[in-house]
């Protein structure tokens, strides 16, 4: 199992919840964030990787714009649903407006991605019913 994480680069953590195994959301006593161990950073797109900080066998992500980074891409993969909230159609979309205007690169790369894997299967559905 992996251990939640003591330490983090805001200051020793008061608060830690589990996200998903591996993938601590971390409050101390003025700040947080999020912290992804170094074995769970594979679930991560290179360019969600190239925002965290690395930290002591982490990547950190800063709470106020870069955890929710890491939250887009968990819940992209269906690893974490926000379980806090009622309005869960609102806070996917305050969150991808806080990327849009905190991290328009990785973004962009986000998008970019998407849409590469929309045409692929596009592309891969003429060639099913070929073969059919």
């Amino acid at each position: 199992m992996f251990a939640e994480p003591r330490e983090s680069p805001w200051g020793y953590v008061q608060h830690c919840d589990t996200l998903c195994p591996g993938v601590f959301m971390v409050s101390t006593e003025g700040h947080g964030g999020i912290m992804v161990s170094k074995e769970m950073t594979a679930i991560l797109s290179p360019a969600a990787k190239k925002c965290g900080d690395k930290y002591f066998g982490y990547l950190a992500y800063e709470e106020d714009c870069q955890a929710n980074i890491v939250m887009r891409e968990l819940m992209d993969k269906k690893l974490w649903t926000p379980n806090h909230t009622t309005d869960k159609a609102g806070f996917e979309q305050r969150l991808n407006d806080s990327i849009v205007k905190y991290n328009p690169d990785y973004w962009r790369s986000r998008q970019s991605g998407i849409e590469n894997a929309t045409a692929l299967k596009a592309a891969a559905i003429p060639a099913q019913a070929v073969a059919r």
